[in-house]
């Protein structure tokens, strides 16, 4: 493949996962020159039927999107460790390429600052959004249903398609849900319940993490496609090594190298990293220059810090009756009733029997999820035991079928210590220092975990269920690998990175279409904002060009 530089790009991208092609996408369609530079490979979709037979056989999670290696290698010099390549993937369509697919738009509470928590507020607010939300719905092909009762307010009340109806494990949770006065409501999901453009609809391969072989669920492959019959040029397998400026305060190149070691310079008149929460910082700060010695957009000194993620929350167990555990691969019925108010009483609607929240300290939102996916899959048993014929048959029969679960999200909030930086004692494949992060919890993500678990122990027992695993702060919990912060979005330049326009405050052409920009994470999945705040990054752009 051609690898070398495009003459006379208006505009270089580096990533082409959500944010980049969607940014892509509708600069090429307006007229620009367009160039995206991706450090991954293009994936051809004709090898999804065999990534999915991969994927259900015993083996390293993250292979078959080829993660690992010096490569992609980090460090952690932080109180938690984070798994950062489970997280991720390096590739014409990124993270969307593995991705579970739902899309919730964030609260007016998370923008304005108005939870209960000290979290700050950011420089644009939910109406800033509303707009490029829609958009962002249809663009990706959105499958709802209007029933959520704690959803932000819509300037239309359908979704682009009709959202999945709530599967049979779900029917189990609502009378317990019922019973407690909990509302269950449908989940928004980037996957097509209906054939939409030019896509199939959902055929329930059921393997939508780690890949979707039918395409019906979103990934960013589609609006890269479109840019390419635009008129945009794709780069693949050319990480970029560095960004270089001019005397000006502006980007004059991106620096990449190709498979076969050419080093090369991207010139163009704007610039956009589009590369995820950890690649973008990391890019900054390996930038560094005379003129800008503690690397780019750095002039703050915010550059990598205020990571964060959504943590998992959960708990489950078997019932005395079928539950079809892995029927559906994706979640469908989900309660944000705590997630404006997380420490709402649950009251039992018959007995008058209250659970409260045992603390009045502060509270992330939380997101509770009704699980599909409970238990073992019966090729998981199959292909993971040792017995066959009769006796196997007996194993699946005793081990698969009656397991169910409940899951969440709770955010956490930004910490100026938790952050990306450089790691100067390991090098990638191309002698840069590898990014370290610097990750822990602190009390409120503590404490809304154990919050979560005690609605989700109330629910379960209501159920029935005799609860076998609990997903907590000493076991289980982790990262729900949404990467959020380290160029957080501000209108002070001491104090954030990029401007509301998410245009860098230090250099005129430089611009960020991630959710690195985000200020606060909410508990929402964050892919919906992403693309949306990509959306309104183009705009942007396409005014200064």
């Amino acid at each position: 493949m051609q690898r070398a530089p495009t003459d006379r790009a208006d505009v270089c991208i580096v990533g082409a996962g959500p944010a980049g092609a969607l940014v892509a996408n509708q600069l090429a369609s307006d007229g620009y020159d367009v160039t995206i530079l991706e450090a991954g490979r293009r994936f051809d979709f004709d090898e999804r039927q065999g990534q999915m037979e991969r994927s259900i056989r015993p083996g390293e999670p993250g292979d078959i999107w080829e993660m690992g290696g010096e490569r992609d290698d980090w460090s952690n010099t932080g109180e938690r460790t984070y798994p950062l390549n489970v997280a991720r993937v390096k590739g014409v369509g990124g993270s969307t390429l593995h991705w579970q697919g739902m899309v919730m738009r964030m609260h007016p509470n998370d923008f304005d600052g108005s939870h209960d928590n000290d979290d700050p507020a950011w420089p644009i607010d939910y109406d800033d959004l509303r707009p490029y939300y829609a958009e962002a719905e249809t663009a990706l092909g959105v499958a709802g249903t209007g029933d959520n009762p704690f959803a932000p307010p819509r300037e239309d009340p359908t979704w682009p398609m009709p959202g999945f109806k709530p599967s049979y494990s779900d029917s189990l949770f609502e009378e317990a849900c019922s019973n407690l006065g909990i509302a269950m409501h449908s989940v928004p999901n980037a996957r097509n319940s209906e054939s939409y453009d030019g896509r199939s609809q959902c055929v329930g391969y059921g393997t939508c993490q780690p890949v979707c072989p039918s395409g019906a669920k979103y990934d960013a492959t589609v609006h890269i496609e479109d840019a390419e019959a635009a008129g945009a040029t794709v780069i693949d397998r050319v990480p970029v090594q560095r960004l270089v400026t001019d005397g000006d305060g502006r980007v004059s190149a991106a620096v990449y190298v190709t498979p076969e070691g050419d080093e090369y310079r991207q010139e163009a008149r704007e610039f956009v990293l589009a590369a995820g929460g950890i690649e973008i910082p990391r890019l900054l700060l390996l930038s560094a220059n005379e003129n800008h010695p503690d690397g780019l957009a750095n002039s703050s000194g915010a550059v990598g810090r205020y990571f964060m993620d959504h943590l998992f929350a959960g708990s489950g167990g078997t019932l005395d009756r079928r539950t079809r555990q892995n029927h559906v691969g994706f979640i469908t019925s989900e309660s944000h009733q705590f997630y404006d108010d997380p420490g709402g009483a649950v009251e039992h609607v018959e007995t008058g029997e209250t659970f409260v929240a045992e603390s009045d300290a502060a509270y992330s939102p939380i997101k509770l999820e009704f699980l599909n996916y409970a238990g073992p899959s019966p090729v998981e048993i199959a292909l993971n035991g040792d017995d066959w014929g009769d006796s196997m048959l007996g194993e699946l029969r005793a081990a698969y079928g009656n397991s169910i679960a409940m899951g969440g999200l709770v955010g956490m909030p930004p910490r100026r210590e938790n952050r990306v930086t450089l790691d100067t004692t390991t090098t990638d494949d191309h002698g840069n220092p590898v990014p370290d992060i610097k990750w822990s919890w602190g009390d409120r993500v503590r404490r809304s975990i154990a919050r979560a678990n005690d609605i989700q122990h109330t629910v379960l027992n209501e159920l029935g269920v005799d609860i076998e695993w609990t997903a907590n702060v000493e076991s289980g919990s982790g990262p729900a690998y949404h990467h959020m912060g380290t160029t957080r979005m501000g209108t002070d330049p001491d104090e954030s990175v990029v401007n509301p326009r998410m245009r860098s405050h230090d250099l005129s052409n430089l611009s960020i279409a991630s959710s690195s920009v985000f200020v606060t994470a909410g508990s929402m999945n964050p892919t919906l904002t992403i693309a949306a705040l990509a959306l309104k990054c183009a705009d942007h752009v396409g005014e200064r060009l």
